[in-house]
């Protein structure tokens, strides 16, 4: 619930980059180049999400994990609240731009050090033979957060009209920033301080530490983290402006999107459990395959121009990137022992995340606008990056038959 009301916070600013920050604060003559700097200003909170990941996992390796779960959820609601009540270009001018771009900053640190957390959490905690699914709390928290958001963006879209621009667009912000506490409680009161946590042991600088005993792991879990979200903010925010550019109602392409999110929090425990019976290399290497694949199809669907054609379209992405979204917090968690993991997967996740999921949506745009509107460079793009994922799964180690005390003795 922490991680699903924290990537809440996260991801409807990527909604609202794809509608409506283009008008707000990038106003263009062209409406592409004003959702492209929208798009740039997004990709802005993926630059502070390694170095989230590495500081915070420094702490949350030496002085255990709730705490570091806390603070990133702290920080998260007061950023998202803040975005809510900023004033607009037309208000402000150009300011009103570059504080959306700092708080977007501080909102990717606390990203940076959440997700690592919150999966150790349950992979360390999980019964022997589960960790995949466990793991796969953290994946549904994200699903369920993507839900949660476009939900309210769709009946904040419905109840405005579609016309979000004036003052619609706010409240989703404000929401965030407000249940957040929830969240808070929950850390806080329910999580066990150090459950699974060996910060005892952990070495003076994990990071350090991670390079030395784990140079290939790093590499090889950045490259599964950079070809996932590729593809998964691909299918979450470029997806969305394009359709609407495309010819789709608003309201209409958010709930399309809602069906897509509905699917990322369905399939992601099933494939996890997946590989919790059959392995994690198996199940990742057949979804990167699959996601290799699925924006071809989704573009082609799409031309279809209706209802059917849309929400088939985006049940298919969301399908395919919650194949490899289910079993990677504990394929990457398990290539790490236990005194630098939190360190050794938030760092590599976070980097391989910055390069992919930050630069997803603008790369995309960018080369919708070099094409002329021609989508099927875009589809070569998030192959090529799933392609990515199946060479890197094929070198990590496979994980699943050992225990945690295995791994930490290698």
């Amino acid at each position: 619930m922490g991680t699903a009301l924290e990537f809440y916070d996260f991801l409807i600013y990527g909604l609202a980059a794809a509608l409506v920050f283009g008008t707000v604060f990038f106003p263009s003559e062209d409406p592409l180049v004003g959702i492209l700097l929208g798009f740039a200003s997004f990709g802005t909170g993926f630059l502070a999400r390694p170095l989230g990941g590495i500081v915070i996992g420094h702490f949350g390796d030496r002085i255990g994990r709730r705490k570091m779960l806390v603070l990133t959820l702290l920080v998260m609601g007061a950023c998202t609240f803040a975005i809510g009540c900023l004033p607009t270009f037309e208000t402000l001018g150009p300011m009103a731009a570059v504080l959306l771009v700092v708080l977007r900053l501080v909102q990717g640190f606390a990203a940076g050090g959440e997700w690592g957390g919150a999966a150790l959490y349950g992979i360390e905690a999980a019964p022997r033979g589960r960790r995949g699914l466990w793991g796969s709390f953290t994946s549904m928290g994200i699903g369920l957060g993507s839900l949660l958001g476009v939900a309210v963006f769709s009946a904040v879209s419905a109840a405005f009209g579609g016309e979000l621009a004036e003052f619609g667009w706010r409240i989703p912000f404000w929401i965030g920033g407000v249940v957040v506490i929830v969240g808070l409680v929950a850390r806080y009161m329910v999580m066990e301080p150090d459950t699974g946590a060996r910060s005892h042991s952990a070495p003076r600088l994990p990071l350090l530490e991670a390079i030395r005993v784990r140079p290939r792991a790093l590499l090889l879990s950045m490259g599964v983290s950079y070809g996932y979200n590729t593809l998964a903010y691909v299918g979450f925010t470029f997806l969305l402006s394009y359709v609407t550019q495309f010819g789709f109602e608003q309201t209409q392409s958010l709930l399309a999107q809602l069906l897509y999110c509905f699917v990322l929090f369905i399939v992601a425990p099933l494939a996890a459990l997946a590989s919790d019976r059959l392995g994690r290399r198996p199940v990742m290497i057949v979804g990167a395959l699959a996601g290799a694949g699925t924006l071809f199809l989704f573009f082609a669907v799409v031309q279809e121009k209706n209802a059917a054609a849309l929400l088939l379209g985006f049940a298919i992405v969301g399908l395919a990137t919650a194949l490899t979204q289910g079993p990677i917090p504990a394929f990457l968690a398990e290539q790490f022992p236990a005194r630098i993991r939190y360190t050794g997967v938030s760092t590599a996740y976070q980097i391989g995340a910055a390069i992919g999921g930050g630069t997803a949506a603008f790369v995309s745009t960018a080369l919708l606008i070099a094409f002329d509107g021609n989508p099927f460079a875009v589809a070569v793009f998030g192959g090529a990056a799933m392609l990515i994922v199946a060479l890197c799964s094929r070198g990590l180690r496979e994980t699943s038959r050992e225990t945690l005390a295995e791994i930490d003795a290698k």
